[in-house]
């Protein structure tokens, strides 16, 4: 239950709900995002609890925040378990959406490593409770206690699925540089190899055993099987940059908590890349150009 004070009278004056709302609103974002993995359906949960919380009599709540982390965890819980069955008839590889962050997410290790796309397919593993608990916990520092009342579960058994939860990622995830530097100049040499259609530069860049990924959702030419090897990740990659549009231009920027590469044809953005390197070298590339994932990372 939210912490409501005592007593009842009419409901607070709008301006001053969305006053309160809009104080956390950033966080709302953020938590219902690593949850669900998807901006566009992280914004529907938040104007859903934006709905019900302009009909509260917000001069009654205690603790604005708890109750609005409460409202969201639960209705991304709940839509997260609708999106799994829709993901299951998806065409070729899922990713998650990539957003645009700020350079101070960037700075926190533990927020951006939660936000990667590395991060975020290895919380795929997770049952949506088990999901909701792991982020309230890791990224944002919830208390068990905490995350009880938000989800609904006793301390006890919050304390056992955060458990089984960060047993089951660490098992999966993957070491990869986070000094932001070191991220920076992969980046920009792996982009600079692409527009230069270097095939050689772009394989220097890559680790030997790299592995690519690509959402194109079935609406673009994206490949619909994982590619393995420097070599045929490379070979991709050139092919994928000539298929760009002729007034297309990349730019570097922060996605998902560190450097990345976004396309655009004029102002819409036709592909999202995100890179994860192990002392400089790429193991992993992120491509997303399903065109309905990628409001993201639009200007």
């Amino acid at each position: 239950m939210a912490n409501v004070r005592p007593g009842g009278g009419p409901p607070a004056p709008l301006h001053e709900a969305e006053r309160t709302f809009t104080e956390h609103r950033a966080l709302l974002n953020a938590v219902a995002y690593r949850v669900l993995g998807s901006v566009t359906e992280a914004e529907d949960v938040v104007q859903d609890a934006w709905l019900r919380w302009s009909r509260v009599d917000v001069a009654a709540v205690a603790d604005a925040e708890g109750y609005l982390v409460r409202v969201v965890i639960r209705l991304a819980i709940d839509r997260l378990r609708s999106a799994r069955v829709r993901r299951e008839s998806y065409v070729g590889p899922w990713l998650p959406e990539p957003m645009l962050t700020r350079p101070d997410v960037a700075e926190d290790v533990v927020l951006a490593d939660s936000v990667s796309t590395a991060m975020l397919l290895v919380l795929e593993i997770l049952s949506p409770m088990e999901r909701a608990v792991f982020v309230l916990s890791e990224a944002f520092g919830y208390s068990h206690a905490e995350i009880a009342r938000f989800v609904g579960r006793s301390h006890a058994a919050v304390r056992q699925i955060a458990h089984r939860a960060k047993k089951a990622v660490d098992e999966r995830r993957h070491r990869y540089d986070t000094d932001q530097a070191t991220r920076q100049e992969a980046t920009e040499r792996f982009l600079a190899a692409c527009l230069g259609g270097d095939l050689k530069a772009l394989i220097e860049v890559l680790a030997p055993d790299v592995t690519m990924l690509s959402d194109g959702g079935g609406l673009t030419g994206a490949p619909r099987k994982a590619i393995h090897g420097h070599e045929y990740v490379a070979r991709a990659i050139v092919v994928l940059s000539k298929r760009m549009p002729d007034d297309s231009h990349a730019q570097v920027l922060q996605v998902n908590g560190g450097p990345g590469i976004v396309v655009r044809s004029g102002p819409t953005p036709v592909l999202a890349i995100t890179l994860q390197s192990l002392d400089g070298a790429i193991k992993t590339v992120h491509v997303v150009s399903n065109p309905e994932k990628l409001a993201g990372v639009a200007p």
